[in-house]
């Protein structure tokens, strides 16, 4: 795999080269050509590098954006050339590229070994805090994978641990229509404002806690919805079962007030009507249309 470090030096480098001169895309050939024979003379395949370029400038809108999220205090044209490149890269391939070929922690500690080579003295621990960030929010994908590998023990699903969190659909009716509040992620889905209740929590009562918190509403609780149920990783315990009890909640129509909370950015009211057009997640999704459903009937 030292190719495939020298290969991300170049893109780097590339990368470093085509932002200084203006981000000019019809230039990267020229660039990635270049580079390649000064760096990698033994190196005849290009296509790594290539493809990993053309991945990233296709998505360098999306993935400033969700570099800006995930640090809120550095714009992105305040983040030095080299630091906002490493985390164009590190990003791109943790959220895009095969998982088989690159895991998510391979991504992570490739860009964190670019910062310090081409960073300043603080670029590591920054790209390490960005990108911890985001993997975090993703559920650590493919921890599960290294902590098997290091016990050789895999947990059966009876005994793991389980993890008990609310979630609502939370809606008001105001006039003749009828609102859903959803709260958005740096990752661009619409979901429900849930959280964990603790051991002994009736899971109603606590919903209606947790909804106040994230979204500072008063809420009650109408229809059960049901429960999804998901495997994480714990970093201190290993493998759990996070079991989710969803309601359908009413509130009045009020304006809806965000905590802040890693991983979120903004909360909003939807009418039912124009619900169709966000995206959400696959399993939030059956939810959504159940509590649509439920409120449609009641009309």
């Amino acid at each position: 795999m030292a190719n495939r470090h020298l290969s991300r030096s170049i893109v780097l480098q590339s990368l470093f080269e085509w932002d200084f001169r203006g981000q000019k895309d019809a230039e990267i050939p020229l660039i990635i050509g270049r580079n390649m024979k000064e760096f990698a003379p033994g190196v005849n395949d290009f296509s790594f590098v290539e493809n990993l370029i053309k991945g990233i400038l296709a998505k360098r809108k999306e993935l400033d954006d969700i570099i800006e999220k995930a640090a809120p205090d550095w714009p992105i044209d305040k983040i030095s050339p080299a630091d906002r490149n490493v985390l164009r890269l590190g990003l791109y391939e943790l959220l895009f590229s095969d998982r088989s070929e690159v895991p998510a922690k391979v991504a992570i500690n490739e860009a964190i070994e670019l910062a310090k080579t081409f960073g300043g003295d603080t670029s590591g621990r920054f790209v390490n805090g960005v990108l911890g960030a985001v993997y975090k929010e993703l559920g650590e994908p493919g921890k599960d994978a290294v902590t098997t590998k290091r016990k050789k023990v895999e947990v059966p699903y009876e005994a793991m641990p389980v993890q008990h969190l609310g979630g609502a659909v939370v809606y008001a009716r105001e006039g003749n229509d009828i609102y859903l509040a959803f709260v958005h992620d740096v990752f661009g889905h619409w979901t429900l404002s849930k959280g964990k209740i603790a051991e002994g929590v009736d899971p109603k009562i606590g919903t209606i806690a947790k909804v106040r918190e994230e979204i500072g509403l008063d809420v009650e609780v109408t229809a059960d919805l049901g429960t999804n149920e998901y495997i994480a990783n714990d970093p201190e315990i290993g493998k759990i079962r996070k079991e989710v009890h969803y309601y359908l909640a009413e509130s009045p129509f009020n304006s809806l007030v965000l905590a802040k909370k890693p991983g979120l950015d903004d909360a909003k009211w939807f009418k039912i009507a124009d619900i169709i057009e966000l995206n959400f997640y696959n399993d939030i999704l059956p939810i959504v249309t159940r509590a649509v459903t439920i409120l449609s009937q009641a009309k």
